[in-house]
């Protein structure tokens, strides 16, 4: 059963029989809004890309993005750039999985981002979503709408946190400015 997050809800990512979820897919997904002109209305194309933020004490030791497609550790890796969105129709266009079991233990956090490389704001942006999917039987388990548009380039969108002996998510949907997740550090450091 998917639960439809709010800004700043956290969920446990315990699975109902008590047991640990083991491996999760972050799965983000945008269609570019339609544009009125002189002649009508038309689509651009609008590349987002998701990054993934790994912390240990609130430094960030390794990200896995486009250009850097596995962690070094190998518990995070991307599946690919997508440079226009909306490939699946409201399914994922891009995702990041993270092998929860093989996250080193002083990782503590992974915040995921989403920006807009091209600097398209949010406005040109329909239908962005983020959802978290159980990776061994492909259930989605949390889904939170990207809401907001406006004149950002960004937005902080979840993160994954140990909680006690497991892991909990965090929708949070900050908005930011930025083409990289470089860019977007001093918007994630107050949400860890």
């Amino acid at each position: 059963m998917t639960v439809n997050m709010t800004k700043g809800q956290a969920i446990s990512l315990q699975k109902s029989d008590g047991g640990s979820l083991t491996s999760v897919r972050m799965g983000l997904g945008w269609q570019a809004a339609p544009r009125r002109g002189l002649f009508g209305s038309r689509t651009r194309e609008i590349d987002l890309d998701a990054s993934a933020v790994l912390f240990a004490d609130k430094q960030p030791v390794d990200v896995v993005f486009f250009r850097h497609l596995v962690s070094d550790d190998g518990s995070v890796r991307h599946t690919g750039d997508n440079l226009v969105g909306g490939v699946g129709q409201g399914g994922d266009d891009e995702s990041i999985l993270v092998d929860l079991q093989r996250v080193p233990v002083h990782i503590d956090q992974i915040v995921f981002t989403v920006n807009s490389f091209t600097g398209q704001t949010f406005q040109e942006v329909q239908n962005a979503f983020c959802r978290l999917v159980d990776e061994t039987n492909g259930q989605e388990l949390a889904r939170y709408t990207l809401a907001g548009g406006g004149p950002v380039t960004a937005q902080i969108m979840a993160k994954v946190h140990r909680a006690g002996q497991g892991w909990s998510m965090t929708a949070l949907g900050t908005p930011a400015n930025g083409r990289t997740f470089q860019d977007l550090m001093p918007a994630i450091l107050p949400v860890l």
